[in-house]
């Protein structure tokens, strides 16, 4: 049984003159503020948020002229058990907010210990109209990667960031500390990923040895987003992330030194630039300090 129900109208749409006929899957994404891809509107179809003259729509419903479509919150039927991890909350306000994910911790899935199940114990609630029923994360970190997570709080939030995603103009900086020597400062790795392009900019910040063993920090861009894009990158090239051991690594280390160290983005609400950064983590500068 699914844990959802409609709550509060959010939007509607009187449907006026149409060139030519189209289904409502094809139609509703243009005409919804709380809605910006298809995607997200087959999601809110698949749980009967959208309706069509009064009835539960269809995807394969087909759009004429004086109809009317409306959208609704949704709320859920049963209450979502919360995770009472404290997280340090970087950004908050009604639409998004933006969190720093300690490692260990998955950021969603069906687990009771998430970062998804934490956020209700650390964030407000929504005052506005579309607000989800409860924070969503809009990306997702790796369980053993720490640092700056994502966070929607209304339903056009979360469209809005998907879309920043999709066309990736959410910019991110990673922090690794990897096995080896780098002779050149800076450089971009390109390799396909399961058949599909991606490519990463690495600058190296520090090399430093302990005992005989060499390492790098770097600081990592990736322009696209493939899963472990960064832990498969740096492994192809013969640079494994300290405590990868997926990937790799050789290093004695129970713990993976990445983190998501800084973003830049747009508001979804009032598209104001927003820039987060975070401090080198501890287990950063722990690592580091035993090359001293």
């Amino acid at each position: 049984m699914q844990n959802f129900k409609p709550g509060n109208c959010i939007e509607s749409h009187h449907v006026l003159a149409l060139e030519k006929q189209i289904r409502l899957q094809d139609y509703g994404f243009t005409v919804f503020v709380s809605i910006k891809t298809k995607s997200a509107l087959k999601k809110a179809i698949k749980k009967g948020l959208l309706f069509l003259d009064g009835r539960v729509a269809e995807t394969s419903d087909w759009i004429e002229e004086g109809q009317v479509l409306e959208l609704f919150a949704e709320e859920l039927l049963y209450k979502k058990k919360v995770f009472p991890l404290q997280l340090k909350v970087i950004f908050e306000d009604d639409s998004m907010a933006v969190v720093n994910k300690p490692e260990g911790y998955p950021t969603n899935g069906n687990y009771f210990k998430t970062i998804e199940n934490a956020l209700t114990y650390n964030l407000k609630t929504s005052s506005e109209k579309d607000k989800l029923p409860y924070p969503q994360p809009v990306h997702r970190l790796d369980n053993p990667t720490s640092g700056l997570l994502i966070i929607a709080k209304t339903l056009s939030s979360k469209s809005y960031l998907s879309v920043l995603f999709e066309h990736n103009k959410v910019h991110k900086i990673y922090l690794a500390i990897v096995e080896g020597h780098f002779e050149g400062l800076s450089d971009i790795i390109s390799l396909d990923i399961d058949g599909k392009q991606s490519s990463t900019n690495y600058g190296v910040e520090k090399m430093f040895k302990i005992n005989q063993d060499e390492f790098s920090l770097l600081s990592l861009k990736p322009s696209s987003g493939r899963t472990h894009q960064l832990r498969i990158h740096l492994s192809k090239i013969g640079h494994p992330i300290v405590g990868d051991k997926t990937y790799g690594s050789l290093t004695l280390s129970n713990k993976l030194m990445l983190h998501a160290s800084s973003l830049e983005l747009r508001h979804p609400k009032t598209d104001k630039s927003l820039s987060f950064e975070t401090e080198v983590p501890h287990k950063f500068v722990k690592f580091i300090n035993r090359s001293l």
